[in-house]
């Protein structure tokens, strides 16, 4: 399969984007693919949660136009390199910035995820201006549904305007809280609204996953046999059924 560039949007904070980014990261970089996390993130969670920090190069000259090998750098862990954020991300831009240095990406990785910021604004739409697939996390409480909408509808302008490749690669149920009705009901009311766009796996409400940050290491290491990781093996399992190509699927 041909690498692939993917963006983690959601206008909402605290849905799992990070999480996912990095999980997803760690699950597919262990069964032997090479993986890039571009953290497009001011709050650079994506960063300490992989265990580094932007000390000089970081997504900010990548937006401004340097070459990939000046800003990524391997991680601690096997097959997964990373593009660090800082604080200064934030100002970086007022209007959205081409990604060219991902071209290259697609050739070195098979997966390039881009962990996007909680908000429609410029780092965004140069995210996914520059993706080929996004994927979204989706909350398991009451205002899931809420700007979802929204998100599609931009989605889908910035695919019509900047990026005619760009398609859903799906929406992930996350943060759900095991046999509850708030939960049940609203994953019920997603699937519902959006069929087959929803992942079948679904990310539950943990503690280690909440854990594993502070120790700057995703799920797989820090508790690989928890529900969360399990969670993040059957959505990776599944985002690379999504992407295969339909010909070689059937």
């Amino acid at each position: 399969m041909a690498g692939r560039v993917l963006a983690l949007a959601n206008q909402k904070g605290g849905v799992g984007k990070t999480t996912t980014a990095v999980n997803l990261a760690a699950c597919l970089a262990e069964a032997g693919e090479r993986t890039l996390v571009v953290d497009l993130d001011p709050q650079a969670n994506a960063t300490s949660g992989l265990g580094e920090r932007a000390a000089t190069a970081s997504a900010e000259d990548l937006l401004a136009g340097a070459p990939l090998e000046e800003v990524l750098r391997p991680t601690a862990f096997k097959n997964l390199d990373l593009v660090p954020a800082r604080a200064e991300l934030a100002g970086a831009l007022a209007e959205p910035a081409p990604l060219r240095a991902l071209a290259a990406a697609r050739e070195r990785y098979s997966f390039v995820f881009l962990d996007c910021p909680p908000s429609l604004g410029p780092l965004t739409v140069s995210a996914l201006a520059a993706a080929d697939r996004v994927l979204v996390p989706v909350q398991c409480e009451y205002y899931a549904l809420e700007g979802l909408t929204q998100l599609l509808a931009s989605i889908e302008r910035i695919r019509s305007r900047l990026n005619p490749r760009l398609s859903l690669a799906g929406i992930l149920l996350t943060m759900a809280v095991a046999r509850t009705r708030l939960s049940t009901e609203v994953a019920r009311e997603v699937r519902r609204a959006f069929g087959d766009l929803v992942f079948d796996a679904v990310v539950p409400r943990s503690v280690r996953l909440a854990e594993a940050p502070s120790h700057g290491v995703p799920i797989t290491i820090y508790d690989r046999h928890s529900p969360g990781a399990d969670a993040y093996y059957r959505v990776a399992s599944e985002l690379v059924d999504r992407l295969r190509p339909k010909a070689l699927a059937a």
